[in-house]
C-alpha cells in the first residue's frame, strides 16, 4: 500500500510543482520544488480527496501542525499514517 501511497502524493505533489513525478525527490521540501502556500493548500485538499482523510492541518501556521511538511518524504509518512490511523 505504501508504494501507491508514495505514488500518488509525489504525483500530486509534482502537478502543484508543475513538474514531472520522476523531478520530485524525497528528500526535497515543497519551498525547493517551487510550491508555494495556495499550492500548499491545494495539496493538502487533493491529498484528502485521493486519500479520503483528514488532514490536521492549519495553513497559516504550518508549523503548528502535527502535519510534518518538511519534506516529500515526511509527507508520505504523515499520509500514510493518518489511513493507518484511519483504518484502525
Amino acid at each position: 500500500m505504501s508504494d501507491s501511497v508514495s505514488e500518488k502524493v509525489i504525483e500530486i505533489i509534482a502537478e502543484q510543482a508543475l513538474l514531472e513525478p520522476s523531478e520530485v525527490a524525497l528528500d526535497q521540501s515543497l519551498e525547493d520544488l517551487g510550491v508555494d502556500s495556495l499550492g500548499l493548500v491545494e495539496a493538502i485538499f487533493a491529498i484528502e480527496e485521493t486519500f479520503d482523510i483528514q488532514v490536521p492541518f492549519n495553513a497559516n501556521e504550518p508549523e503548528k501542525s502535527d502535519f510534518d511538511i518538511s519534506s516529500v518524504s515526511a509527507i508520505i509518512a504523515a499520509v500514510t499514517a493518518l489511513i493507518a490511523e484511519q483504518a484502525a
